[in-house]
């Protein structure tokens, strides 16, 4: 495999992890900044 190639497809997987990632994503469910505090741990979340 050319490099060109091993780094389309690397490019590929992160974009499919990374969209993942964000459709688990739930809105809060108050309009304030202190509902956004129990949802810090989704942000950094390495899976």
């Amino acid at each position: 495999m050319t490099r060109g190639r091993l780094e389309a497809f690397s490019d590929g997987v992160i974009a499919i992890i990374i969209t993942i990632m964000v459709l688990e994503l739930r809105p809060p469910h108050g309009t304030t900044l202190a509902d956004l505090a129990p949802l810090w741990p989704r942000f950094f979340a390495i899976s």
